[in-house]
């Protein structure tokens, strides 16, 4: 282990041990925005960031038709608000704002560090609610980007090397807030999470995620807690 990931590494848990667990979707991004500051790499495709603005070209990334939107890094929930929140009736009595406003099982699920991460923000909107799933690999959709969407069928296939964390994430989700998920979706995951085990990067995500929200994400792994500070 390097000495410069090892002081990354120091600096994230740092971080993580000053903050408390966000109680709102706002406070989360707040935290999220410190917490993935020593790495600053984006979710979807790789690609570094500084501040709020991507790197596009060092990643290769082209922008399919929002190169504004392209440049900058929003917060997305792997697991959508929208697939959290239609199950609950909440949803059904005024959607997502009422779901804020009056159901706290939505609110602390919207507000879960561990199912948020940085994304380009065109693939970020491109994504939407849509599923994810298996896809016929079709090159340069996003220049170098190996993450597809495809409109018609509703569905997104992401880069190979962060198919097992959503996977986990949406394990992790469902148990956590009772969200229900469909036998294709299980089967999908159950095969995810087996073709592509946990890796290095996401037991270190998950054990500063853990020092915030005081709780791990079991399905990645333990973590330890008087290491936070």
């Amino acid at each position: 282990m390097g000495v410069r990931f090892i002081a990354v590494l120091s600096l994230f848990f740092a971080v993580a041990a000053q903050a408390q667990a966000p109680r709102t979707f706002s406070e989360a991004k707040k935290v999220a925005w410190k917490l993935y500051a020593p790495q600053s790499t984006e979710f979807y495709c790789g690609c570094k960031y500084t501040g709020n603005r991507v790197d596009l070209k060092a990643c290769g990334y082209i922008p399919r038709k929002n190169a504004n939107r392209a440049a900058r890094i929003e917060w997305e929930h792997i697991v959508p608000a929208w697939q959290i929140g239609h199950q609950r009736q909440c949803w059904q009595n005024g959607g997502r704002k009422n779901c804020t406003r009056h159901d706290d099982v939505f609110k602390r699920a919207e507000a879960d560090l561990h199912n948020l991460v940085p994304s380009i923000g065109e693939v970020n909107g491109d994504r939407n609610n849509f599923s994810f799933g298996w896809l016929p690999v079709q090159s340069g959709q996003y220049g170098s980007c190996l993450t597809q969407v495809d409109f018609k069928a509703k569905k997104v296939m992401p880069r190979p090397s962060i198919r097992g964390m959503i996977a986990r994430t949406y394990f992790y989700m469902s148990k956590r807030y009772g969200l229900r998920l469909s036998k294709q979706d299980r089967q999908l995951y159950e095969a995810w999470n087996k073709t592509y085990p946990v890796q290095a990067w996401e037991r270190q995500r998950n054990q500063t995620v853990a020092c915030v929200m005081g709780r791990g994400n079991e399905f990645v792994g333990p973590v330890n807690l008087k290491a936070c500070g």
